[in-house]
C-alpha cells in the first residue's frame, strides 16, 4: 500500500511539473453520454485551477485538488441524436465534439464477449450493413496491474463497416437491438479480456477484507511468493535455454517446431487471472462514466470454483455498483453454453463442473437487484469453447433489458425450476415458466432429464409435459426417485424450451454436496 501511494504521488507530481488540461479517454470526441441521469466529467490541470463545462445550455464547474484532478457533473438531458460540443476551460481550453446522449452499456467478461463480429457467423453480411453513426463503439485494452490506473489509450469512434468487425459481437448486436428498437443513441464499452477469472475484475481490497474469499486470497500470495522467488526465476531460464536448444535442432533438420516458450514467470503478475489486475488495469478508468449498465459473458475460467463463484460473481457486481456510486445499474449476464463431448453415461454426464457454475450464475438473480440471465443451453458448440453465433446470445440479453429498463412487454426470462414432488415411481416437476406455456423442440420426446433413488446413482429417465409449467419425469432403473437433474452437464442433450423460443434453465431438485466444494 505504501508503494502504491508513492507511486501515484509521484504521478502526480509529475503530471503537475507539466500541468495542462487533459482528459481521459473515456471523455472524448464521439461520445455519448447517459440520457436521464446525473453525468460525471473528469479531468487534470494544475492544481487549484478552476474548470469550467458548458454543454446544452448548463455551465458547471470544478477545481482540481492537489493531484490535479478535477470533477463535475453535469444535469440529466434527454436522448439527443443531434451531435452536439462540450466546451472546457481550465489552464487552457479544450472542446469535445459530436457528442450524442442515449444509452450507454458496458460490455465484459471474457473471451466470448471479446469475440469479435468478424469471427462470427454472417460476419459478412453484419460488416456491411453496419452503417451505424448513432452507435458509438471504444475498446479498453487489455492491461493488467496491481497499480491503479487513471486513463487508457483508446477513442470513441461511429459505428461503420470500417472498425466494427474487430468489436465485441455480443456488445454490438446488443447495442444494435436497443438502437433500432429504441431509437436513441447507444453508446458501447467493451473492456472484454479473454481467459479473465472474475477476481481479476474485482478491487483486490475488497476480497481480501471478506472471509469467504480466505482459501483464494491464500492461493494467491503463495503463488505470488513462488513467482517472484530467485528459484522461479533460475526455473524460467533454464527452461528457456531447453526450449531454444530444442528450436534450434528442429530447425538444422528442417522439422517444423510448434511447442509454444515457456511463460516468464511475471506472466501471470502481468495476467488476467491475478485478483485485482483487470480492476486496476481495465476497470477503474471508466468507473464513474455515466452507464445505464452492464452485460457480463464470462464463467469458463472459474468453472473448477464453481462453488465459490456464487459468493464470487454476486460479490463482483456489488464491488462495480459500490465504486460506480451510481446505485443498483442493471447487469445482466449469459450463462454458460453447451460445451464438451456429450456423455452417454448418466453417472459420468452429471458429474459436470459446468452444470455447477451454471447453477451459480443462476443462483445470482436472488442474491442481487436487478440483474438477468440469458440462458443458451441450446447456442453453443461442443468443439469449439467460442460458439459462433453471438446474435441470438445478444438477443436473449437485450430482451432482459427492454423489459427491465426500457418497459416492453415481451418474453425475456428462461423457465427456472421451481419444485419437485416425488409419489411412487413418478417425479412431477413445475416450474415457473414467467407467463409462457413448455414445448418441446427437434423431437417431440422430452430429452435432457435424469433422476436418482437413496443411493444417489442417477439414471437417464423418460419425460413428458403434462401441463403448461410441469414435467412427469421417471425410469425404470429408479423405483422410488428421490432427485432429478434436467440439462445437468457440460453438454447436454436438452430440448426444453418455452413456446416463445427460451430454453429452460438447466437445473437439479437436490443439494447433493457440489464437486467444487473445497474439501477441508
Amino acid at each position: 500500500m505504501k508503494l502504491t501511494t508513492l507511486t501515484t504521488l509521484l504521478a502526480a507530481l509529475a503530471f503537475t511539473a507539466r500541468a495542462e488540461l487533459k482528459l481521459p479517454a473515456i471523455i472524448g470526441d464521439n461520445m455519448v453520454l447517459q440520457q436521464k441521469q446525473t453525468n460525471p466529467l473528469w479531468g487534470w490541470d494544475k492544481p487549484g485551477t478552476e474548470v469550467t463545462v458548458t454543454f446544452a445550455g448548463q455551465t458547471k464547474s470544478g477545481k482540481a485538488g492537489a493531484d490535479g484532478k478535477w470533477t463535475v457533473k453535469l444535469d440529466p438531458v434527454p436522448a439527443n441524436a443531434k451531435p452536439a460540443t462540450i466546451s472546457i476551460k481550465g489552464s487552457s481550453a479544450k472542446e469535445i465534439k459530436n457528442v450524442l446522449v442515449g444509452e450507454v452499456w458496458i460490455c465484459s467478461g471474457q473471451s466470448n464477449m471479446q469475440w469479435s463480429v468478424q469471427s462470427s457467423w454472417d460476419s459478412d453480411l453484419e460488416i456491411a450493413t453496419a452503417k451505424y453513426p448513432n452507435i458509438r463503439l471504444i475498446t479498453v485494452p487489455n492491461v493488467g496491474t496491481q497499480e491503479p490506473q487513471q486513463d487508457f489509450k483508446g477513442a470513441w469512434a461511429e459505428c461503420t463497416p470500417q472498425n466494427v468487425g474487430g468489436f465485441s459481437a455480443v456488445g454490438f448486436f446488443y447495442g444494435r437491438v436497443l438502437h433500432n428498437i429504441l431509437d436513441v443513441p447507444v453508446g458501447l464499452i467493451n473492456n472484454a479480456w479473454g481467459g479473465s477469472a472474475a477476481e481479476a475484475w474485482v478491487n483486490r481490497g475488497e476480497l481480501e477484507e471478506d472471509p469467504r474469499f480466505k482459501l483464494l486470497m491464500e492461493n494467491t500470495k503463495a503463488n505470488e511468493a513462488r513467482l517472484t522467488s530467485a528459484a522461479a526465476k533460475q526455473k524460467y531460464e533454464a527452461d528457456l535455454a531447453a526450449w531454444k536448444q530444442q528450436a534450434d535442432q528442429a530447425k538444422q533438420v528442417g522439422k517444423a517446431f510448434t511447442i509454444r516458450a515457456p511463460a516468464a514467470p511475471d506472466a501471470w503478475l502481468r495476467g488476467n487471472a491475478r485478483p485485482g489486475n483487470i480492476y486496476n488495469g481495465a476497470l477503474l478508468p471508466t468507473i464513474g462514466y455515466g452507464i445505464k449498465g452492464a452485460i457480463w459473458y464470462q464463467g469458463e475460467s472459474n468453472a473448477s470454483r464453481a462453488y465459490e463463484y456464487a459468493s464470487l460473481f454476486p460479490f463482483m457486481i456489488q464491488n462495480w455498483r459500490n465504486e460506480w456510486k451510481q446505485g443498483d445499474f442493471s447487469f445482466y449476464w449469459v450463462q454458460l453454453a453447451d460445451f464438451m463431448a456429450e456423455k452417454t453415461d448418466a453417472e459420468q454426464a452429471t458429474a459436470s463442473q459446468w452444470a455447477e457454475l451454471r447453477e451459480s450464475q443462476t443462483k445470482t438473480q436472488n442474491a442481487i437487484k436487478n440483474g438477468g440471465q440469458a440462458v443458451i443451453i441450446d447456442l453453443g458448440e461442443a468443439n469449439d469453447i467460442h460458439p459462433k453465433n453471438k446474435r441470438d446470445v445478444a438477443e436473449r440479453l437485450a430482451r432482459w433489458a427492454l423489459v427491465k429498463d426500457y418497459g416492453m412487454k415481451l418474453p425475456y426470462r428462461s423457465p427456472e425450476f421451481k419444485s419437485a414432488e416425488f409419489a411412487g415411481t413418478k417425479a412431477i416437476v413445475t416450474l415457473d415458466t414467467f407467463g409462457s406455456s413448455l414445448r418441446t423442440v427437434d423431437v417431440s420426446d422430452v430429452k435432457g432429464f435424469v433422476i436418482c433413488g437413496e443411493d444417489k446413482k442417477w439414471a437417464w429417465a423418460t419425460a413428458k409435459i403434462i401441463g403448461k409449467d410441469k414435467v412427469e419425469v421417471s425410469a425404470p432403473a429408479v423405483a422410488k426417485p428421490v432427485a432429478v437433474r434436467y440439462a445437468w452437464s457440460d453438454n447436454p442433450v436438452c430440448n426444453l424450451f418455452t413456446t416463445d423460443g427460451l430454453p429452460v434453465t438447466p437445473f437439479r431438485s437436490d443439494d447433493f454436496e457440489m464437486l467444487t466444494k473445497p474439501k477441508p
